[in-house]
């Protein structure tokens, strides 16, 4: 669960997120709203790139603001980008095992945890593949897998459905919705696909101007005639 308070990020007289309060308590939560709404702002202070100015966060009742971004990812966090951090000449294996540098783990289990998170993933059958010769689909599905180990207790997608077509949106869709039963993971989902949203979101946070615009069960908050007008143009 994370909770949030009185969160306020501010870059000189531009306020990004603006007194912010949820609880955000679903296994798969949405995040949307309009370009410039703060989104990536709230995601980049989750992970430790951006600093409040005022305010508290927690995730699983532990207080995250006072940690460095290498001690939350050895916490739990993890967090895709919108450009994929593949690294062209080590293989699908190796990428995800890497992860495994950064975070706490039963050194006898790694082999294990790879294998895991690959066969989530659906990419065993090229874990053996550089990553300079992976489709963008398979990219974003690296993404998910290096997400996976290391005890994950909370993911933050940024956009992974971004440029993929219908058969792969549905796999990633898939992916990502099994996560809480099969690793334990909280998610936090940013995407413009709403379709993808509606499909395994259970509770969607709506922001615009930095500021709660809506929070609730995902279906609710999309047929909320603010948002339909803030954000879906209706």
């Amino acid at each position: 669960m994370i909770e949030i308070r009185g969160l306020t990020v501010a870059f000189g007289a531009v306020t990004a997120i603006d007194a912010l309060d949820a609880v955000i308590d679903a296994p798969v939560c949405g995040l949307i709203g309009p370009n410039g709404a703060g989104k990536t702002t709230l995601v980049n202070l989750l992970s430790g790139f951006v600093r409040p100015q005022a305010g508290a966060v927690h995730v699983g009742g532990t207080a995250l603001l006072g940690m460095d971004t290498a001690r939350r990812v050895r916490f739990g966090l993890r967090r895709s980008f919108q450009t994929e951090q593949v690294v062209e000449d080590l293989s699908v294996w190796d990428n995800v095992q890497s992860m495994l540098d950064h975070v706490p783990h039963p050194h006898n289990q790694a082999d294990a945890q790879v294998h895991r998170a690959l066969e989530h993933a659906g990419l065993l059958d090229c874990a053996a593949v550089p990553g300079a010769e992976l489709d963008l689909f398979r990219r974003r599905m690296v993404e998910v897998a290096k997400a996976l180990v290391g005890v994950p207790r909370l993911i933050l997608f940024d956009e992974p459905g971004a440029g993929l077509d219908e058969r792969e949106s549905r796999v990633l869709r898939d992916a990502i919705a099994a996560i809480p039963g099969a690793f334990g993971a909280q998610v936090l989902l940013i995407d413009h696909d709403v379709d993808l949203i509606a499909a395994i979101c259970t509770q969607t946070l709506v922001l615009d101007f930095g500021r709660r615009l809506a929070l609730g069960a995902t279906r609710a908050v999309l047929d909320d005639p603010a948002v339909r007008q803030a954000y879906l143009g209706a």
